[in-house]
């Protein structure tokens, strides 16, 4: 089977060009070279281009594929680009969304791919509805191929999944934890969140390669293990042997103090999500997610210990956090002494 990943070399693309190249596929990288892996799995191939290069048309003028992913388009222009490219030189077009783009907050606590698509708090996640709505009227005008998969919060051995978290150096809130400095987790950290592990991920989206009943189709692809935002974080402090020191403050104040935190917190990770598999689960018969959150974390601790190096912190974004917290205790503390004052005058 004859693969292109238009990208291909992030922390989700990465875990399928592997298991992908483990099958046997066939497996091509469209990508600029910026960001390769020291190794590529044995038999994949690279293809060194801008996406948006205009020249690229011709180099696929001969070309075809069984199956072009996306990872990098966000926006229609750039889905517009993928059709004038890959019309009538693919068998399957799978565009990679997010499920930042279903409804929000939701009407029902179980999300399915039926769940309406809107999200006025984000716009990355509007340009991926937008970018959807596009991919689907081609699907039903012209017969395009399209296949529609949204990952939740994914993760890998490169990354530590905590909200707020320095998303490049993401050993930032492991540091934190060890000093015993204050970490901040939005609401009162009961809400339900999901992550999965790339690994799982991957088991998915290559099960929908070359899937000729994925047409028209869209997916999620997530663990089955649901849990509370406390718990992820007190499942890494278990990790490091620590009890973590979490602060909880409201998302709306997060917000507010942080406006880049708005479409990622109250579009995304401050709303309570589970998500029923059981699509993907008949489309790619045998699909389990299996690293649980703590297993996966425990990897991730082990990939940083093995060269300091990795270790890198985020000064930016302690600063931001030790200035939100700072900012929201004062004002607590100034909001509780106003009310002992006015109890004891009662």
């Amino acid at each position: 089977m004859k693969i292109l990943f238009i990208g291909g070399t992030g922390i989700i693309s990465t875990a399928c060009t592997a298991l992908a190249a483990e099958r046997g596929m066939d497996v091509t990288l469209l990508t600029r070279g910026q960001r390769m892996p020291a190794k590529l799995p044995r038999g994949v191939k690279t293809l060194i281009a801008d996406a948006n290069d205009p020249g690229l048309a011709q180099k696929f003028e001969r070309e075809s594929f069984d199956a072009v992913v996306d990872w990098i388009a966000f926006t229609p222009a750039e889905i517009e680009r993928d059709l004038k490219l890959f019309r009538g030189r693919t068998k399957q077009f799978v565009f990679i969304s997010s499920t930042s783009a279903y409804q929000k907050p939701p009407t029902h606590y179980l999300i399915t791919e039926s769940t309406p698509l809107a999200n006025p708090y984000w716009e990355y996640a509007r340009n991926k509805i937008a970018c959807e709505e596009r991919l689907m009227r081609a699907y039903r005008e012209e017969d395009f191929p399209a296949t529609i998969v949204r990952p939740s919060l994914t993760y890998g051995e490169t990354l530590i999944p905590l909200v707020l978290n320095s998303w490049q150096k993401s050993y930032t809130a492991v540091d934190r934890m060890l000093r015993g400095l204050k970490m901040v987790v939005p609401g009162d950290g009961t809400s339900l969140w999901v992550v999965t592990h790339n690994t799982d991920f991957a088991k998915g989206l290559v099960g929908l390669l070359g899937h000729s009943k994925a047409t028209g189709e869209a997916f999620h692809i997530t663990s089955d293990e649901v849990l509370t935002w406390n718990e992820i974080f007190r499942t890494v402090g278990a990790a490091l042997g620590v009890e973590p020191n979490l602060v909880h403050i409201a998302s709306d104040y997060i917000a507010a103090r942080i406006p880049e935190k708005k479409g990622t917190l109250l579009g995304d990770k401050s709303v309570s999500v589970v998500f029923d598999n059981s699509k993907i689960k008949r489309f790619a018969p045998g699909y389990s997610a299996t690293t649980t959150f703590a297993e996966g974390i425990r990897q991730c601790l082990a990939w940083f210990n093995a060269d300091p190096a990795r270790k890198q912190i985020d000064h930016q974004v302690n600063t931001a956090m030790d200035n939100l917290i700072s900012g929201y205790e004062a004002g607590l503390n100034e909001a509780l002494s106003g009310f002992s004052s006015r109890a004891s005058g009662l």
